[in-house]
């Protein structure tokens, strides 16, 4: 329980003196103090139902309100994760400013925690924008080619990146249209290559990778300008790159065509398993959070 070093005060003159400072001294925007004004009127009247007052509220009290609005009742359903989050918030700033101001002396927020942020769902790429990044290589020189494969491999496939700047020629069966992706050992898997993509590879293959290449003895099939294996950072680059041309920098890595692979299996039925066995994934519960993605605008086969 929060001990009380001052008079007790009536909430409303708390509350004023709360907005106040937060206005004046740090400058908050009208809307953000209605927002708290009503937070906080409503954590007064959930106060006054069970005959406490702010001051000598403890940390009890603060757990039961944020329970009744995560639970609902009749006069109101359950409030977001979101909601709740911003009333903990809330309360937090309006008790430290009761401390720092001497109308307590301890804290009984110490130990508010809002509900935990439920995870964000993958960022993917649409039909539409998936057309736009792999337009976006133009030309029939080297490095256009090279990158035209390698976006449509990537998006085709589903591979990681580490699994992309890793891959062999020899790994790359175009005649059945099929890849080996994952090392070696039990974690090695086998991966469709769709028609996009094994277009772009014998493009690449006949008319691009011999000429940077030249007479080096590389096995990568991804090569760099210099003919030698792609690195990471060359793979994020050409990615960034091309999605900027596409219009797509703010939410794009290599990482979001393999969430686009993953989605767009499920939304044309494929099962979990299947996609977790594409995918390499280890546990089934890494896929599942593209079965969220199933019905998302735009996401179609």
């Amino acid at each position: 329980m929060a001990t009380v070093v001052a008079p007790t005060t009536p909430f409303a003159g708390l509350l004023g003196d709360f907005l106040v400072y937060l206005g004046s001294e740090r400058g908050l925007s009208r809307n953000t103090l209605d927002a708290y004004r009503s937070d906080l009127l409503q954590f007064a009247a959930h106060l006054e139902r069970h005959g406490r007052d702010a001051a000598a509220a403890g940390s009890a009290e603060l757990e039961l309100f944020m329970a009744e609005l995560a639970g609902g009742d009749e006069s109101h359903p359950p409030v977001s994760p979101a909601t709740l989050q911003r009333k903990a918030a809330c309360l937090r700033s309006f008790y430290r400013h009761l401390r720092r101001t001497g109308v307590i002396e301890d804290d009984p927020t110490g130990e508010l925690r809002g509900p935990p942020k439920a995870p964000r769902l993958p960022q993917v790429l649409t039909t539409d924008e998936i057309a736009l990044l792999l337009a976006s290589p133009d030309g029939d020189d080297p490095g256009a080619l090279r990158d035209r494969a390698l976006l449509a491999v990537m998006c085709e496939c589903g591979l990681r990146a580490s699994e992309a700047i890793g891959l062999r020629v020899g790994d790359i069966d175009l005649r059945r249209k099929v890849l080996r992706t994952g090392g070696d050992g039990p974690r090695q898997r086998t991966v469709p290559v769709g028609a996009e993509a094994v277009r772009a590879i014998r493009v690449y293959l006949e008319r691009a990778r011999p000429a940077i290449v030249g007479s080096r003895p590389e096995t990568h099939m991804f090569v760099n300008r210099r003919g030698s294996g792609l690195t990471r950072q060359g793979l994020y680059k050409i990615v960034q790159g091309h999605a900027r041309v596409a219009g797509l920098e703010d939410r794009m890595s290599p990482h979001t065509l393999r969430h686009t692979f993953a989605a767009r299996l499920l939304a044309g039925g494929s099962d979990l398993r299947s996609v977790q066995e594409l995918l390499g994934h280890a546990d089934i519960a890494t896929t599942q959070i593209y079965a969220q993605l199933r019905d998302e605008a735009g996401i179609h086969q």
